[in-house]
């Protein structure tokens, strides 16, 4: 004899073999070949009391080993003899002295053997998706009858989800049915508890999984037209900046969550907005002023850093809020966001009205008190970051490709602190090393990281600055936004991280909150996060793709996502987070961009500026 074993567990003579499995079969290996007809009168498996247990006999292919199978599961916690009898013989004839394994069975549990959820598997590994919020099935198959007077206590669907329960007959089977729709869109978690007990007392190990839910596809507002869908969202998502404005200063807080901390970059892309309503007549020309005479005098008495306004102000003293340890001054990257708004501003002034060339005036005041020149640290270079207390410490030189193409623009247009063309092709071009050239998706990006980056690339600082007939002899602008935003669009259909909803209608990676804080979100840094400004403040590129978007969000998610500024900030369907949030820097380019697409107000305003068109020119662009 080689080896005796209990399923995986190899059998000793010498004392008794615990914790066997009711359902194993015994493998009796001998060396050299049996006389098969003599193992069924020497081989026997007998319980405690002596009584022998009806086996099946099988061998293997060498006719070396003895396979033996009880009929029925045996008993838990029971002892048992398995015996070799001296009678047994080889095929040879060879003798063999006979021996015995004392056995005692393992334990009773209860076993789930099976678990369905709508006919499919829902014993996996991942979440099952897709699965009809109208009618679910769960049906479980366990090893032994539950007792049918407390067993529904122990199953739990997530949500407060209502369910049926029924119990087959053997007591065996339990089916689980939703009694009223569950949420589309949604993660639910079915439990069935480790407290749950089989008739005859056996425990349970527990047993939990997750399913996602498919689209609710209920339209959850009523149909209009894209165009008044368009100037919907436009109109509720300018109300941030309007409504929701600091009431002491006029500018737009960081987010909606944000008490007095109000930010200069999201105010800059406020001020287009502010033009936006006031030509599509959302606010009176006069209510328009009167808010942007009320900005303008706190922009002029708030702290600023060599012209050079902070990041984070606080609303009421106009003192900086730093934005970081070290950023406890100039930001000329926030700045250079306000300055394109308040450009786009002046060209939309009307210079013969007394009132307005106050305005003007202001505007011009502000924008040549910014010392560009002293950001570059007397490098060919600028520097994103000064203060009196750390100086240039935080040492973060701008380069691009990235949103910063308007700080550079603005820093060698400046009539009064204006920087060398050089800085631009030397810091932010890196001589060409901007460049990228690859295909992605079958698409050709000219510029900037592989697959694009985030969209806020396209966005920020063409809010103002027309890309349309944009070119240097770094790229086509026009040509590197639009086929960004599309490689950003494939990449979302491809979905290679295989998240819950991407699709051709919910598509958009671009910096937002999510659901562990915030972050950049891109193709190479995609947490599952969709962000609806990213799409819909691509409209002036994708203008097919983007309003698929704006309808789904609106139609099919506006239960959880559409609120009072209008989309909210970010979502994630696959942690099961939606996001509350409105952040200033992602509302302001989906009312900017949407009215460019519309009417190509803003971009035309900016370009107007003599002094950004000097700039340009110097800079080598064509327009």
């Amino acid at each position: 004899m080689v080896s005796v074993r209990a399923g995986d567990i190899t059998l000793n003579s010498v004392a008794a073999n615990t914790d066997i499995n009711v359902t194993s079969l015994f493998y009796i290996e001998f060396a050299s070949a049996l006389d098969t007809s003599s193992v069924i009168k020497s081989v026997f498996l007998k319980n405690d009391k002596g009584n022998p247990v009806s086996c099946r006999y099988g061998f293997s292919a060498d006719q070396a080993t003895i396979i033996l199978s009880p009929v029925q599961k045996l008993d838990y916690l029971t002892g048992y003899n398995l015996s070799v009898t001296n009678t047994i013989r080889g095929a040879l004839h060879e003798t063999f002295p006979g021996i015995v394994f004392q056995l005692i069975t393992a334990e009773g549990r209860l076993m789930l053997e099976n678990i369905t959820l709508n006919g499919a598997s829902f014993k996996t590994i991942k979440p099952l998706i897709n699965i009809d919020n109208k009618k679910i099935t769960m049906v479980a198959q366990f090893s032994d009858p539950l007792k049918p007077n407390d067993y529904k206590t122990f199953f739990t669907l997530s949500g407060g989800a209502a369910a049926e329960f029924t119990l087959s007959a053997d007591n065996k089977s339990v089916s689980v049915s939703n009694l009223d729709p569950l949420k589309g869109y949604t993660k639910y978690f079915f439990t069935i508890s480790s407290n749950l007990t089989s008739q005859a007392g056996f425990g349970f190990d527990g047993f939990s999984n997750a399913f996602y839910t498919s689209l609710d596809s209920i339209d959850k507002f009523p149909r209009i037209s894209d165009e008044e869908l368009i100037d919907l969202v436009e109109h509720q998502t300018f109300r941030y900046f309007w409504d929701f404005g600091h009431p002491q200063c006029g500018l737009a807080r960081e987010r909606n969550s944000s008490g007095d901390v109000v930010t200069i970059g999201g105010s800059g892309f406020g001020v287009m907005a502010l033009i936006a309503a006031m030509e599509r007549q959302y606010v009176t020309r006069e209510q328009g002023l009167d808010r942007l005479g009320q900005m303008l005098q706190f922009l002029e008495t708030c702290d600023r850093f060599h012209g050079a306004w902070p990041h984070w102000l606080n609303g009421v003293t106009g003192k900086t809020i730093p934005f970081s340890t070290l950023d406890n001054g100039g930001d000329i990257v926030e700045t250079s966001f306000m300055i394109q708004g308040l450009l786009a501003m002046r060209e939309y002034l009307d210079g013969t009205n007394p009132r307005e060339q106050g305005l003007i005036a202001r505007i011009s005041q502000l924008w040549e008190t910014v010392e560009w020149d002293w950001f570059t640290n007397g490098e060919e270079i600028l520097f994103w970051h000064w203060s009196p207390t750390n100086f240039f410490n935080m040492n973060y030189r701008i380069r691009g490709y990235n949103e910063t193409l308007i700080t550079y623009l603005l820093a060698i247009s400046s009539p009064t602190h204006g920087i060398s063309t050089s800085a631009y092709d030397k810091g932010y071009a890196g001589n060409g090393a901007i460049r990228n050239g690859k295909d992605f998706f079958g698409i050709n990006l000219p510029l900037g990281p592989d697959f694009g980056g985030p969209l806020f690339f396209t966005h920020y600082s063409f809010l103002g600055l027309d890309p349309r007939n944009l070119k240097d002899k770094y790229a086509d602008y026009w040509i590197q936004n639009v086929n960004q935003t599309r490689i950003n669009n494939s990449y979302c259909i491809a979905n290679p991280k295989k998240y819950i909803g991407y699709s051709a209608d919910c598509w958009g990676l671009t910096a937002s909150d999510n659901q562990s804080g915030y972050s950049a979100h891109s193709p190479t840094n995609d947490l599952g996060v969709i962000t609806p400004t990213a799409a819909i403040s691509s409209i002036p590129y994708t203008p097919e793709n983007s309003m698929r978007a704006i309808r789904h969000y609106y139609y099919k998610l506006g239960d959880k996502l559409w609120g009072l500024f209008g989309f909210y900030d970010a979502f994630n369907i696959t942690d099961g987070w939606w996001g509350d949030s409105y952040i200033s820097i992602d509302q302001g380019p989906i009312v900017v961009m949407i009215e460019n697409y519309r009417s190509g107000l803003l971009w035309d305003l900016f370009m107007k500026s003599q002094e950004v068109r000097t700039g340009l020119t110097r800079m080598g662009f064509t327009y």
